[in-house]
């Protein structure tokens, strides 16, 4: 039996006529007829009674009709109940402040506008820091640079990120071109973040390869303060092109590495599917979204889409 059969013989019954029904459902008379019968045939009984005015229902068919009529009523109460009910709940997002820089903001609109009900906790750290809170579940998504870890997250790499020398705007001997490498910039004085950040050992890796050693002018473990030493003209870093994205970007120059080491993946972590909760899983699906669409629409520098 199908919901349009009930639909179908409702009409019928409330029209009193096989044509007048299949004008309002816009069906032929023929294909009205034929779902009738198959209904009847179903139900091994006749539920409408042929006249020369129309048809009229048969016992059988008055104590359907007024069942059929019930069960179409909370169809339609279903159907609005799913259109108008809203996921809630609570999640906590976990972004590292290059990333965040480009993505909180985007990411929160997003949820605000899919996922009104849902309870929102965002929280801006080191990637070893986030992993902690991972592992502890004090956050259920974040966003990670570095190699894919070994514990059982749920791990989607979505994007690899290029690294870009940043200095003040007008620094005496910044390279031109689409990009440099690391033995043109060898010479000038950088501030770095600590040995225990990922982007500092990644930087010594490109440096190693090159067999070259670099001038670290001051180490600095917090991205604002870090820049803003690189604005007032105290040195130059090597950051993702994000770094740029809170800051008067006619401070500074930048330009992409061309090293091969100088890209990092971006990974999506979360708890196990089994374990995320619903406004978890939605948070993840939309988070993905908006770090797609920032790199399709070429607002996320030096990021590219990996293959699926």
């Amino acid at each position: 039996m199908e919901l349009r059969q009930l639909r179908y013989f409702v009409a019928v019954i409330e029209h009193g006529t096989l044509g007048k029904a299949a004008l309002e459902l816009g069906v032929v008379t023929s294909a009205l007829s034929q779902q009738i019968s198959r209904l009847e045939g179903e139900l091994s009984t006749r539920l409408l009674q042929r006249t020369a005015r129309g048809v009229l229902p048969t016992e059988a068919g008055v104590a359907f009709w007024r069942q059929a009529q019930l069960a179409l009523r909370h169809i339609d109460h279903a159907v609005v109940a799913a259109r108008h009910a809203r996921l809630s709940g609570h999640v906590n997002v976990g972004l590292p402040p290059s990333a965040g820089g480009i993505l909180s903001l985007p990411f929160m609109l997003a949820m605000r506008q899919r996922y009104p009900d849902v309870q929102l906790g965002m929280v801006e750290a080191m990637t070893g820091n986030l992993e902690s809170m991972l592992s502890a579940r004090q956050i259920d998504v974040a966003v990670l640079f570095r190699e894919e870890p070994a514990r059982k997250w749920s791990v989607l790499r979505l994007l690899d990120e290029r690294l870009f020398f940043i200095a003040p705007r007008g620094m005496v001997g910044m390279p031109q071109g689409a990009c440099t490498s690391i033995e043109a910039i060898q010479h000038f004085p950088l501030i770095l973040p600590t040995k225990a950040h990922g982007l500092r050992n990644m930087t010594m890796e490109c440096f190693q390869a090159a067999g070259i050693e670099p001038h670290i002018a001051a180490e600095v473990d917090g991205l604002a303060i870090l820049m803003e030493a690189v604005g007032e003209g105290l040195g130059c870093t090597i950051q993702p092109g994000a770094a740029l994205a809170r800051l008067d970007r006619d401070r500074f120059e930048s330009i992409p590495l061309s090293d091969a080491k100088a890209t990092r993946p971006a990974l999506l972590l979360s708890l196990s599917d089994d374990e995320l909760s619903p406004a978890g899983l939605a948070a993840r699906i939309v988070l993905t979204d908006v770090m797609r669409t920032l790199v399709v629409e070429q607002k996320w520098p030096g990021a590219t889409l990996c293959t699926p």
